[in-house]
């Protein structure tokens, strides 16, 4: 059902409402299902749904998103995991030079972006903008990761959330046949994904 999940959301508040140090961020780079799984094993993540975001579209749906990308919503608790340290995670794991899609996904629809809603959040993606230029050893400007504005967050579909668990071998053979983690490893070389080997 699609509003699964955000039933999901609402009742786990209901249930936990004390919890003040859970956050939410929306985040796009390609495909939603490696995203979501990329960035859903981060200590602190209390949960990754998968979305669309960002276009003027009502109710979008997998088959018309027309000027949304694909997202993830990641729902955190800032007490034991930092904004900066989803960010960074993030960037790990898209090609940030990329702004015309991620790997073999191309289009509007895969567009690597970092939506914020505060300052607080708007500075620290500029920050991890900086960031991934210099351990790439590229000017800011080859950047392409865009800093927009969160607007509405949609839900996708069912079928979509927590795809690489429900469909394993579905899953890995998308992955690899679109190159993602071999453009990774490529791009990042011997900077390891992990986020273990990231402290400052």
């Amino acid at each position: 059902m699609k509003y699964l999940y955000s039933l999901i959301i609402i009742f786990s508040i209901l249930v936990n409402p004390i919890n003040t140090f859970a956050e939410e961020v929306v985040l796009a780079g390609g495909c939603f299902w490696c995203l979501e799984h990329d960035l859903e094993s981060l200590k602190g993540v209390n949960t990754v749904i998968s979305g669309y975001s960002g276009g003027d579209l009502q109710n979008p749906t997998y088959e018309n998103h027309n000027g949304h990308q694909e997202v993830v919503l990641v729902d955190y608790d800032s007490e034991v995991v930092s904004l900066s340290e989803i960010y960074r995670l993030y960037m790990r794991n898209i090609d940030p030079l990329d702004g015309g899609g991620q790997f073999c996904d191309r289009g509007n629809s895969y567009r690597p972006v970092i939506f914020y809603e505060n300052s607080n959040e708007k500075r620290e993606a500029t920050k991890s903008l900086l960031s991934a230029s210099k351990e790439l050893g590229t000017k800011l400007d080859k950047i392409s990761v865009e800093l927009k504005p969160k607007s509405q967050f949609w839900v996708a579909e069912d079928y979509h959330q927590d795809f690489a668990n429900k469909n394993e071998l579905k899953y890995k053979f998308y992955r690899y046949t679109c190159g993602r983690d071999q453009t990774l490893d490529k791009l990042w070389k011997d900077n390891a994904r992990s986020i273990n080997v990231w402290s400052e």
